[in-house]
């Protein structure tokens, strides 16, 4: 009868076990749910403003090919190139090079908002210095090609998956400093700030460390 009454207290125990650890599963699941969806959305969200950058820029480069041929300048140089996937754009603007790019969302990403602020899951849009292609060619891990990204970044653009939510445009010299753009304006605002922020600047001499600078 001992052994009955032990057996029945197992089982009890157990069956507390396995109903605890499912509910506890089921919350690490709901919420895992609910980022997967975020990310979903914030990255067709991300991918359709990518795509307007791309016509933008081409407007754009047209606009500067216009323009210093007026002024008697060759126009060779200047360019916009994208991958079939449209993942990444590189742009030639006479002796500047500089590249966007989506290939920075790896996984469900937030920004972070601050102390008692939920933090916000957002596609990224990376503006680097050079040339997207030259910089990373030999990279294989996810480590390396962010190293070269972060290194490299002018500017990031952190689309939401909530389209009423504004974008949020952070620019790295200026202490990532934030500025919100609604999602008509973002495409078109984000890759004009990136041309006047690098075009805008300069290159010196080097000299040490010294090698760019902005107006």
């Amino acid at each position: 009868m001992s052994q009955g009454y032990e057996n029945f207290n197992n089982t009890e125990t157990s069956f507390r076990k396995s109903a605890l650890i499912q509910e506890r599963i089921g919350l690490v699941s709901s919420h895992m749910y609910k980022q997967f969806l975020d990310y979903q959305h914030a990255t067709l969200n991300t991918t359709e403003i990518f795509s307007e950058m791309i016509d933008n820029l081409k407007v754009i480069a047209d606009s500067l090919k216009q323009s210093f041929a007026s002024r008697g300048i060759t126009a060779q140089n200047i360019s916009v190139e994208y991958d079939k996937d449209k993942s990444v754009v590189v742009v030639n603007i006479l002796w500047h090079t500089i590249s966007l790019t989506t290939r920075c969302n790896f996984e469900p990403q937030a920004l972070d908002r601050g102390s008692g602020v939920p933090p916000m899951f957002s596609g990224r849009i990376m503006a680097i210095k050079g040339d997207y292609n030259e910089l990373i060619e030999g990279k294989a891990s996810r480590n390396e090609i962010m190293g070269v990204l972060l290194d490299k970044e002018v500017a990031s653009l952190f689309v939401p998956a909530d389209k009423s939510q504004n974008s949020i445009f952070k620019i790295k010299h200026l202490a990532n400093r934030e500025f919100f753009l609604n999602s008509t304006d973002a495409s078109r605002e984000f890759v004009l700030k990136i041309i006047e922020t690098v075009c805008g600047g300069g290159v010196y001499h080097e000299e040490g460390k010294r090698k760019s600078f902005n107006i």
